[in-house]
Formats: structure tokens, sequence, C-alpha cells
């Protein structure tokens, strides 16, 4: 899996899409480098999957460009397509087919492959490698859709939610081969709907929201951004955020029964928040300061409003 190639091995620039008086993606530039785990974030219908498509060129830019390996896939879409791995989500292979012989198939297509029973040993797939595709489970298909990527070793990959449908362990063990595979200088583009997953493997997030990049940087640099901590706190019944807003308290639900003060902790604060509860009757049962983490900067820049 060595690289070879100098240079960004994905450069976006100026790009643009629409689709008829819809603009899909408004004008984006990034780059990714060798041997670098890219993390394309957004909420749905941000932009991101069309960003992707381009990239792999089954989609053509309404202006700027796009240079894969200084291969432009507008116009050379499937050599483009010979030298990266693309990891579809939920997809990837024939129903009826094997996982050994889809293994098999996808290796006599590339010069150099890997040896397909390795794959099978490493992604854990010894148990189904004679059950056809559409007899495994979500997380088994995922794992076989991640091999059919990689198999051929490429310089570039796409992994679009890898570890979706997968139980614990089978996620830690796609960690762990992402990271052989930044080790061994493959460069990864991850699209991820899980902030843990993205904050863990990236070395570069760029997100996208509305066709934009709104946010762009390390996870570290990211999490860092504007207030480093936060007062969280957990309660045994409801929290009335509009209420509290009457007494100045900023208060965020990140999910039920558990709340975040959208401010710099201070004695103060934590003094006017037990006062809010006690006047609410509601009781807290867990209160400190934590530090923010992706999911909190991510909700921040996109909102936490459902989009349609």
């Amino acid at each position: 899996m060595s690289n070879t190639f100098d240079g960004p091995v994905l450069e976006v620039r100026d790009v643009a899409k629409s689709f008829g008086t819809t603009q899909a993606v408004k004008g984006i530039s990034f780059s990714a480098q060798p041997g670098q785990v890219l993390a394309l974030l957004g909420p749905n219908g941000a932009g991101k999957t069309t960003t992707i498509e381009m990239c792999e060129g089954f989609q053509k830019p309404t202006s700027g460009s796009i240079s894969v390996l200084g291969l432009d896939p507008a116009t050379q879409g499937e050599k483009v397509r010979e030298k990266i791995g693309i990891m579809l989500q939920g997809g990837g292979s024939y129903s009826g087919i094997t996982v050994r012989e889809m293994l098999r198939l996808t290796a006599s297509y590339n010069a150099h492959p890997h040896d397909p029973e390795w794959l099978i040993s490493l992604l854990g797939l010894e148990g189904v490698a004679t059950t056809t595709y559409r007899r495994l489970s979500g997380g088994q298909q995922q794992r076989l859709s991640l091999a059919l990527a990689i198999i051929g070793r490429p310089q570039l990959v796409f992994l679009d939610e890898p570890t979706a449908g997968m139980d614990a362990q089978s996620r830690l063990m796609v960690w762990d081969l992402i990271d052989h595979m930044r080790a061994d200088g493959m460069t990864i583009i991850l699209t991820t709907h899980l902030m843990d997953e993205a904050e863990s493997l990236a070395d570069q997030i760029v997100i996208i929201d509305h066709g934009r990049i709104v946010a762009e940087g390390t996870p570290a640099e990211l999490v860092t951004s504007g207030a480093s901590q936060q007062i969280s706190f957990h309660t045994n019944s409801p929290f009335d955020i509009e209420a509290a807003r009457g007494s100045s308290l900023s208060v965020l639900a990140t999910r039920p029964l558990h709340y975040v003060l959208d401010d710099d902790p201070t004695p103060e604060l934590i003094a006017r928040l037990a006062a809010e509860a006690a006047n609410q009757g509601v009781f807290i049962t867990q209160l400190g300061v934590s530090r923010r983490n992706l999911e909190e900067v991510f909700l921040d820049i996109t909102g936490r409003e459902l989009r349609s």
C-alpha cells in the first residue's frame, strides 16, 4: 500500500455543482495529503455525497476542478476508478455470489491484489466465506465492502459510513485497520455520522453545510475553538430550557435529561444553575465540567434542528 504519488492525492479547487436551479455545492476547496485520513462531515443534504461522487468521477462539476492522483475525474473517470478504492454503504456486491467468490473475482481485476484469504481472516469473515452476500448480516456486508475497497492496494480509498451496522468489536477492528492503512501511506476520505469515529481517526476534518465549507481543521483545532470547556449536567426529570433563559442561562439539551451550559464555567454560573433547578423542582443527578467534543462542535456549527 506504500504511496508513490508526489503532492496532494486529492485536490478540490473552487468546485460548484448545480442540478437545474438547485446549487448543491457552492465553491468548495480542500485537499488530502499522502497517508492522511480526511473526514468529510455534514448533515443530510449538506452536499458531501455530491462532492464525493464528483471526486470518484460519477458526477461532473458545474465549475471548478478536481485532481485525483494527478487525474481529472470529470474527463478520466475510468482511469481514476482503476486507481482508487470505493466502499459503498451497505452494498458493493452481487446478491447471489459468496464472500470468497466476490473477493477472488475482484482480485482478478487488479495487477497486485491482496490475498483474498488474508482479507477474509483480517476482517473476521472466515465463518461466512461460503455464504452469499444476501444472507450476510449488515455488519458482515460492511466488512466485505471494506475488503473489496482495499483489495487492489489503492493509494486513495473512499469509505462511506464504514462501521454502519457493525457491533462494537467489529467497529474497533475497522478503526485499527484504518490506522494501519494510514501508516502504510494510504490516503483515506471518510464520511461518517459518528462524531467519535471522526474525532478518533481523522487527521483533518472538513465540515460541509448547505453546499459550503463551514469549518475545517484538525480534531484538536475544532474542539478547542471557542470555549474549550463547558458545564454538563444530568437531571431526573426534564429541565425547562425556556424558563432557564429567563435567568440568563443558555442551556442546550444533548439528549433526554442530559444538558450543557453554553458558557464559560464559573462558580457563579453553577450557583445560578442550581438555583434554577431548585426553582423548577428538578433534581440534578450529575454535574461536571467537561471538554467539548466534536459532536458538540458539529451541532454548534450546523444547528440542532432535524433536517427534512
